[in-house]
């Protein structure tokens, strides 16, 4: 069937968790006709007040609609959801979090059933769904000409940024981006952790802390062009020997407020390696270079 231009896609969304129900709810209020399935019934009836259709199963949802989405625990509650449904001429769109071969093994799987194939990395909490101003938006991967055919449609909930045809790329660019996160993380606490046991009002501190990241981020920048160019040598601020020359310090500074080093200590493990290894006067960003040989 033709759809009039004038209307909105209609759009079958498997599996109805928190960010399931975001997406949902958000479709709904941009006025895309939506079809639901969930393995637990209640959460898809609550939708369906709201004006929903619910599948009786997860068939025929995809039967429903050409453009189906899925947002699932893993990648084999995508096989077992999928197992019975004909994925012929359907554009299959999966947010669930994997990696990227898997993201790349379920490519293959749609495509030899028929399928068009778009992964997603979700940079979001649900809460930020339909908000625009929350920043949230989702990597996407796969088919390009799926993307842009539902781009305004995927576009919805969250804004989109697609990093290209490898199916692999949005599960990747998830992952990094969340793996910096956790690392940032790990620096944080570990600030915190050394001035727990002092006079000093953590909530004091943590302008100071957020300011220093927000100020350190942009190094970022030159580290992609030093991996770019290859060349760790010219204009090097802090060399890789002035700072390993500094980690007695830190190490020190923790053992006396009583902190544990094991949160830096890889890091630490992994400078001095790269001094043992390389040469000391260049930019620590040739330690990356360690990490995947």
């Amino acid at each position: 069937m033709t759809q009039n231009p004038s209307e909105k896609t209609s759009v079958t969304l498997l599996g109805l968790g928190a960010m399931g129900t975001a997406l949902a709810r958000t479709w709904l209020a941009a006025g895309h006709p939506l079809t639901v399935w969930n393995r637990t019934p209640a959460r898809a009836a609550v939708l369906a007040a709201e004006g929903a259709k619910v599948a009786d199963s997860a068939a025929e949802a995809v039967a429903a609609n050409t453009l189906v989405v899925v947002c699932l625990l893993d990648d084999a509650s995508v096989d077992e959801a999928l197992a019975d449904a004909d994925l012929t001429g359907r554009d299959l769109v999966n947010l669930t979090t994997g990696t990227p071969a898997q993201a790349r093994d379920r490519a293959e799987w749609a495509h030899g059933r028929g399928a068009r194939y778009l992964d997603g990395g979700i940079m979001a909490v649900p809460p930020m769904v339909g908000v625009p101003e929350a920043g949230g938006y989702v990597f996407y991967s796969g088919s390009r000409q799926l993307f842009e055919q539902h781009r305004e449609t995927l576009g919805a909930p969250l804004g989109t940024t697609y990093v290209g045809e490898d199916a692999g790329f949005a599960a990747l660019h998830d992952v990094a981006l969340l793996s910096a996160m956790y690392g940032m993380f790990a620096g944080a606490a570990h600030a915190f952790a050394l001035i727990r046991e002092e006079d000093i009002d953590p909530t004091s501190f943590a302008p100071l802390l957020a300011d220093w990241l927000v100020a350190m981020a942009p190094a970022v920048h030159q580290t992609a062009e030093r991996l770019r160019g290859g060349d760790h040598s010219q204009a090097v601020d802090s060399s890789l020997a002035m700072q390993v020359a500094g980690i007695p310090t830190f190490l020190t500074t923790a053992e006396q407020q009583g902190v544990s080093p094991e949160l830096l200590s890889p890091y630490f493990a992994l400078m001095r390696r790269g001094l043992a290894e390389g040469d000391g006067e260049e930019d620590p960003t040739g330690m990356i270079d360690l990490l995947v040989r």
